[in-house]
């Protein structure tokens, strides 16, 4: 069944599914109708020549120049030609079609002005895997993704380029094999394709979906990493975090005993320490921060998913223009900022983690460097350089994009929110943190082969699957083989999914 959008229910999840998994989209006939509304409205308001900011006046600092009747059309496609100024690589396809569908849904809301026609043509190219070209970069994440959606736009002039069926293919080539008609552009209808942060928000939403199941997977490691430590198990009883109250170290602490559960340590089989360091007993409290920022960030995406990001907006039930700031992108900015720097902060943790079953003065007993040959071998030495360089690099990007405005536009636009920097800055932090942890889960599979005991059953669940992957290594070899393998395994999700078949959901 296709997905619906009405304006005011997309999730992140339906957001996946569309850009990522071809899910097919439909507008609710109830949202047309408001669309063909809104329409009636601005068109009677264009014939009355009302001064509308974008219709029939110039746009930014060329806002006091108004328009005559015939220059109303053709504005429209010089304000896409104009504003198609990015540079670099093509977006993701996803990313691409993440951003349509998110602004689909904000037309949906008949609030933007637009003919119907622009937003069905859009679900169309949703449904026949249609996807413009986007260059990656020139989004200053105000006034909207302009640079990006005026490349999604010019496709409905029949101009551009876009893939289908994985070519790459002029515009109006796509949309012909595609079966798409060109609606063309008439008044409001390029703007009301590029004014919202659009790009920025469909980005976020897919980093949200991926971190989520990647801070599981730092849980799994982190229960392994503690097993193979000895690890106290008290500060991971569910009270402690509860008497606290923050829901994300009371959800981590519950995947942690999740993963433990059955194992002999929990048994009081094996002498350990009255407190183990911090990187170990204080997991919970920092993959739950992590969660806590997740979970505030998820609220203010899919608030944005579903707003009116648009200037003018138009308000049918009032017959009202207004014109404001609602394409500014600082809502969904500021907090994937802090949920990148949250990622990395769980990497440092990971990799303190790491360092302590390497080092031999701190394992309880493992051998150096994991390694029974120590000395004539290096174990795992080198893993930990590799772990070491990447998590310097997130910290690099961790500095907050969303304070590093740059006026624009003769300082009529002179705070922007930067977010395409952080939503891009967030997908390196990312693909470091997949390896990093990856190197954390090889080693904590190492570190259980040298322990005689019973794992927990997820903890076991999780270090069968390492073994699909990557061997014990009993004598050194080239890692990097190992550390791509394992980097792809986290990204995959397989561990993560095959835990929670063994112990039920982590979160």
């Amino acid at each position: 069944m296709a997905i619906m959008l009405d304006g005011d229910h997309l999730t992140i999840e339906k957001l996946v599914a569309i850009a990522r998994y071809d899910e097919k989209v439909e507008i609710a006939p109830a949202s047309v109708e408001k669309i063909k509304e809104c329409r009636a409205m601005l068109e009677d308001k264009i014939k009355a020549r009302e001064i509308m900011y974008g219709i029939n006046t110039g746009i930014g600092e060329l806002s006091e120049v108004v328009l005559d009747d015939k220059q109303v059309k053709d504005f429209q496609k010089y304000l896409i030609y104009n504003h198609a100024a990015g540079i670099g690589e093509p977006a993701p396809i996803e990313h691409v079609r993440g951003a349509m569908a998110s602004r689909v849904n904000v037309m949906s809301k008949g609030k933007s002005g637009c003919r119907p026609k622009i937003p069905l043509t859009y679900v169309e190219m949703l449904n026949k895997g249609v996807t413009p070209v986007v260059c990656k970069k020139g989004s200053v994440g105000a006034c909207g993704d302009l640079a990006p959606m005026s490349q999604i736009a010019l496709l409905m002039m029949g101009e551009g380029e876009a893939f289908y069926k994985g070519e790459r293919l002029p515009g109006k080539e796509a949309m012909d094999r595609a079966g798409i008609d060109i609606p063309d552009l008439e008044a409001r209808d390029g703007l009301s394709c590029i004014n919202g942060s659009n790009l920025i928000t469909a980005i976020s939403a897919l980093q949200l979906f991926d971190i989520d199941r990647w801070l599981k997977q730092a849980e799994i490691a982190c229960a392994m990493t503690l097993e193979a430590l000895l690890a106290n198990m008290k500060p991971y009883d569910v009270r402690v975090h509860e008497a606290r109250g923050f829901p994300g170290a009371v959800r981590s602490a519950r995947a942690l005993m999740k993963c433990i559960g059955g194992s002999d340590l929990l048994e009081g089989k094996h002498k350990m320490k009255v407190q183990d360091a911090y990187s170990m007993r204080s997991s919970p409290q920092v993959i739950g921060a992590a969660h806590d920022a997740v979970a505030y960030a998820r609220k203010q995406v899919e608030i944005e998913l579903n707003g009116v990001g648009d200037n003018p907006i138009f308000l049918p039930e009032y017959k009202l223009t207004l014109t404001g700031a609602n394409f500014q992108g600082s809502p969904v900015s500021l907090p994937m900022d802090m949920v990148g720097a949250a990622v990395t902060m769980v990497c440092v943790l990971s990799e303190r983690r790491l360092n302590r079953m390497t080092n031999a003065n701190l394992s309880v007993g493992l051998p150096a460097f994991l390694t029974k040959g120590a000395g004539m071998f290096s174990g795992l030495m080198l893993s930990q350089y590799t772990a070491d360089t990447l998590i310097v690099e997130q910290r690099i990007l961790s500095a907050p994009a969303s304070t590093m405005s740059i006026p624009a536009a003769a300082d009529q636009e002179d705070f922007v929110s930067m977010g395409m920097n952080t939503a891009l800055k967030n997908a390196q932090i990312i693909d470091n943190a997949y390896g990093i942890l990856g190197i954390e889960l090889m080693a904590a599979a190492q570190a259980l082969d040298f322990r005689e005991f019973n794992p927990g059953k997820g903890v076991a669940a999780a270090r069968k699957v390492i073994r699909k992957y990557v061997e014990h290594l009993e004598e050194d070899r080239p890692l990097y083989d190992d550390h791509n393998r394992m980097k792809e395994l986290v990204k995959s999700g397989e561990i993560l999914d095959v835990v929670e078949k063994t112990v039920g959901s982590l979160g």
